[in-house]
């Protein structure tokens, strides 16, 4: 077995990593760069080596400077987890002329599947379903507009080199080549060092389904089942699950046998992921291999007992798989909601700054969270924009589904933006639990954008227990400090006004053990909770039911995240209530005219020059942060004057970036 392991990786994948190897008694090795030197993988690690500046191509994409780590720190094996150098062939053929040990497959390997034009070459010759397009690197726009006409729009640009939903554009009319092209490019080249594209005939609405593979150096060759992964934004999932709602026995027993056809030919070990886009009839195509650790492993691992960092391990210790395909056994059901630093409600724009408040739903063996963050630490703009992932599983798809839905209101992140409100709309959406889904789910349901669920009676009612129920609790603190009002007399029959968003409900409350009796509408709510002021998860229940939501307090009442709902609740007496309407309205509200930086980055190129004239929606500025681009759009009509960065510039979230009159 291998004694000393480092995890030439970061964030919660470096953790995931270090406790299976703690568990098998290998000493764990961490990595970082400057943005990176308080994080929590390198807390965890018994080692930590650092390795230079906090752009990824000085520290984590640098070969050289991790090599460098390897002979510092002694160790005998790499983990490269996801991303950075994982599936980088010359990295895997540097340890290999050093004698390290790549957990992962052979340098051979990971060049025939890792570069996907030449994948899908070899799939092709394996006898794998391969979609149409043309599996040559495109040099240019001309080219590229050339070769679209011919196979036909829609078309997806894609980095030969590249992974994780990084390097891919959707075209579908020539107009929108220009900007995709340019965007596809410099996206391969700062994520995987290698800008080839190439282009094949994109699939209207498909399903993303993928094999999990693991094979050992002795030819023996198990699939794991498969995930499904259609819920994605920007070619960048979302929410897996395994197995699929989709699949039937004779599919999967199809894929299996193409995936290990693939696996055999060139002669792969290791774990690895033959990814699919698999129509509404069931058929497949294949995508790409993944010649690493997946993001969503953690679900495959639910269902089927194996943990897989723990087999690539033994795999690089020579060890034979110790078990066969019939021994693999799909029981149960699982998901994964990957938590990321954005802002659902401005259109997904990357969060970036300090996390000052972090609290895990309760771990359970059905809630598993994969982490790389704490209370205090930072998300930077350097990196990937991902928190955690939020895995639960159940007996069947519904039990597994319900813990997800409780468990993300139970998870609080403050501090920076995050979409776990966003992840409650899906759960909660009924084609989503219906399985009726595809790649297309997300800009099919969330056309406008995503600006919050609407709210179910239910959850209308429970949402308006709460807010008096924290109003409450607050004005009984309130009178016990200044000694105005004695013990509880003013909650006896009082009436109140609850303003949820810009809609009122007159109600009558009066109070029961640990908690209060909410009248309205000729609806009685019982609500009871332990809730501590100040908590922002707030527990209750309401009529003999559980509920979990986020409180935030605001200059007005609180805001309360539930369900993928964020409601503005305001508690008012009666005349308030009446007078609310003449209140000047919050500067929030009033018009935006220049353009602000939404988030921390670097300008990749500024469209607009002082003196002309813009229209509102225009693209401004493309800001780069979290390696992924960021188009910037006008606020509103006008004349521009003052343009404040030039292309290279860093700029901080709030900055004004162009001045429009």
């Amino acid at each position: 077995m291998i004694k000393s392991l480092l995890i030439a990786n970061r964030g919660e994948i470096a953790c995931r990593i270090i406790k299976t190897a703690k568990r098998l008694g290998i000493v764990t090795i961490a990595v970082y760069s400057d943005a990176d030197t308080n994080s929590l993988h390198v807390r965890l690690a018994d080692k930590a080596v650092y390795i230079g500046g906090s752009p990824a191509t000085q520290s984590y994409l640098n070969a050289e400077r991790i090599l460098n780590a390897i002979k510092i720190s002694g160790a005998d094996a790499v983990h490269p987890g996801y991303g950075f150098l994982s599936e980088n062939t010359e990295f895997a053929e540097l340890l290999a002329r050093n004698n390290i040990t790549f957990v992962g497959p052979s340098p051979a390997s990971v060049k025939c599947m890792g570069d996907k034009i030449e994948a899908k070459k070899i799939a092709r010759e394996a006898g794998v379903n391969v979609v149409p397009g043309v599996l040559a690197a495109i040099t240019d726009e001309k080219e590229a507009l050339k070769i679209a006409s011919r196979i036909g729009y829609p078309i997806m640009l894609k980095a030969a080199a590249g992974g994780g939903g990084k390097g891919m554009r959707i075209v579908r009319t020539k107009e929108e080549m220009q900007q995709a092209f340019s965007s596809t490019r410099n996206e391969a080249r700062n994520n995987f060092s290698d800008e080839r594209t190439f282009i094949e005939k994109f699939i209207e609405n498909p399903r993303h389904i993928e094999i999990q593979l693991i094979a050992d150096k002795f030819g023996n060759y198990v699939c794991l089942g498969e995930r499904e992964c259609s819920i994605q934004r920007h070619n960048q999932k979302v929410i897996e699950e395994a197995p699929s709602p989709l699949l039937d026995e004779k599919t999967r027993a199809k894929m299996y046998k193409q995936s290990i056809r693939l696996a055999k030919k060139v002669k792969y070990y290791s774990a690895g992921t033959i990814e699919f886009i698999v129509d509404q009839k069931k058929n497949f195509y294949f995508l790409e291999m993944n010649t690493r650790l997946q993001v969503e492993h953690p679900v495959t691992e639910l269902i089927t007992g194996y943990d897989i960092v723990e087999l690539m391990l033994r795999i690089a210790s020579d060890e034979k798989l110790p078990f066969t395909q019939k021994d693999v056994k799909l029981t149960g059901w699982a998901f994964e909601s990957r938590v990321y630093a954005e802002d659902p409600s401005s259109g997904f724009l990357p969060s970036t700054g300090q996390i000052n408040t972090y609290r895990e739903p309760e771990h359970s063996e059905n809630v598993r969270v994969d982490s790389g963050i704490y209370e205090g630490g930072e998300v930077s703009m350097f990196y990937d924009p991902m928190i955690a992932k939020l895995c639960t599983y159940g007996t069947t798809r519904k039990e597994a589904l319900e813990y997800m839905k409780d468990s993300l209101g139970k998870f609080v992140i403050r501090g920076i933006s995050q979409n776990i409100s966003f992840l409650q709309a899906i759960f909660a959406n009924q084609r989503f639990e219906s399985g009726n889904i595809s790649t297309n789910f997300i800009e099919e349901e969330y056309k406008g954008g995503f600006t919050g669920a609407e709210l179910s009676n239910e959850q209308g009612a429970v949402l308006l227990a709460a807010a008096v129920f924290i109003f409450l609790s607050d004005s009984r603190r309130d009178a016990q400090i200044t000694g105005q009002l004695r013990g509880n007399s003013m909650f006896l029959g009082t009436r109140w006004v609850v303003r949820l968003d810009d809609k009122n409900y007159p109600v009558t409350v009066r109070p029961i053990d640990d908690g209060f009796k909410v009248t309205f509408e000729n609806r009685r709510l019982y609500i009871q909770s332990k809730w501590l002021l100040g908590n922002k998860r707030f527990d209750c229940i309401v009529n003999g039911r559980n509920y979990s939501m986020q409180v935030e307090y605001t200059s007005r009442g609180y805001a309360l995240t539930f369900m993928g709902s964020i409601v503005k609740t305001t508690v008012l007496t009666p005349r308030a209530a009446e007078l609310y309407k003449f209140m000047k309205p919050s500067l929030d509200s009033l018009e935006q005219n220049n353009l602000l930086a939404n988030i921390s980055g670097m300008v990749v190129d500024v469209k607009v020059a002082k003196g002309e004239k813009v229209a509102k929606g225009q693209p401004l500025v493309i800001l780069e942060a979290m390696k992924m681009e960021n188009i910037l759009n006008s606020p509103r009509d006008g004349v521009v004057t003052g343009v404040h960065f030039k292309k290279g510039d860093n700029v901080m979230t709030g900055e004004v970036m162009v001045e429009i009159e």
